[in-house]
Parts: C-alpha cells; sequence; structure tokens
C-alpha cells in the first residue's frame, strides 16, 4: 500500500451529522475534502443508429449503451440505471448511517430505486425516482423508522441532487 491507509481511516472517522450530512470537527482534525468522484462517456454515431459505452474511474461499473437500452427495452445499460443505482446505494447508507445515529442500527437495508425518463415539452427528461427501501431494524418502532426513512430521503446527498427536478417517492417498509 502507498500509506494511504491511516488517512483514509482518519477521514472514516470524522463526526458525522448524518441526516444532514455535515461534518462535525473535532480538536485534532485536519481540513479535509471529499473525493471527486469521475467517470467517462463515449458516444459514436447518430441518436438512433449509434452506440455509447461507460466507465468509472474505479473501473468497478463499465457498460456499454444505445438507443433501444435507454429509451426501449433493448440491451444494454443506460443514464437512468446508473442513476437509480447511485440513489439505492446513497439511500442505503444514509438511511444505515441515520438509525445508527438514533441508537437503533439496522441489520440490513434493502433499497430499490426505479428512475424513469419521459418525453417532456422540449425533450426528454427524468421525472421520477421511486426509492423502496425495506430494513431489519431491532429496537425500533414504525413510526420513528418512517421519520428517519423520511428525514434521508431530504437528506441522502444523490436525493438533494435530485430534489426540486424530480418527483421523489419513497415506500420504507420495517420488517
Amino acid at each position: 500500500m502507498d500509506g494511504g491507509m491511516p488517512e483514509l481511516v482518519g477521514a472514516l472517522s470524522i463526526c458525522w451529522n448524518v441526516i444532514s450530512f455535515h461534518p462535525c470537527k473535532s480538536s485534532n482534525e485536519t481540513e479535509k475534502g471529499m473525493p471527486t468522484r469521475k467517470a467517462t462517456a463515449v458516444w459514436e454515431g447518430g441518436l438512433k443508429t449509434g452506440k455509447g459505452s461507460f466507465k468509472g474511474e474505479s473501473g468497478s461499473i463499465s457498460a456499454q449503451y444505445n438507443f433501444s437500452s435507454r429509451f426501449e427495452s433493448g440491451t444494454g445499460s443506460n443514464p437512468e440505471e446508473l442513476l437509480a443505482a447511485a440513489e439505492a446505494a446513497c439511500f442505503s447508507m444514509a438511511l444505515a448511517a441515520g438509525l445508527e445515529k438514533n441508537g437503533t442500527p439496522a441489520t440490513k437495508v434493502e433499497t430499490t430505486a426505479a428512475c424513469t425518463v419521459q418525453a417532456v415539452p422540449g425533450g426528454f427528461g427524468i421525472t421520477t425516482m421511486k426509492i423502496n427501501v425495506q430494513a431489519t431494524v431491532p429496537k425500533i418502532d414504525k413510526v420513528k423508522f418512517d421519520q428517519i426513512a423520511q428525514e434521508t430521503k431530504e437528506g441522502c446527498p444523490v436525493s438533494k441532487a435530485l430534489k426540486g427536478n424530480v418527483d421523489l417517492q419513497l415506500e420504507a417498509r420495517l420488517l
């Protein structure tokens, strides 16, 4: 390793207000920014007959996409699938953090996000993100769980990026 592990562990030990995602400073903490994540996409050809590919900088995600995979039921991935995956992953982590902060850590959080693209005036738009989460959380009542889930919907970084532009809908189920 390059010696970055102690720095990473230190960064992960930062005190977080997990619902609004603002870092809290401790007396021995240095000023550190969060990383910027990158992805690359290449498109070749026209809209209907062309093809594209994307990949994340980590190498963990990559796929092919085309008109059919995006706007029809063709084979391949699409930007909406990536956005749904980002929402599901972010929401799961944020909800787990909120539940832990409440003193009621989850044993499992499973989130499905469905991102809808539709024809809108002037072209196409992402109109809806439906978030369906189910969680196993010992020692919490349904009212408190629903409250934390709603706070997560408002505070999750991906949800915040979509807020005001996309109809965010949440269905939360306590198992």
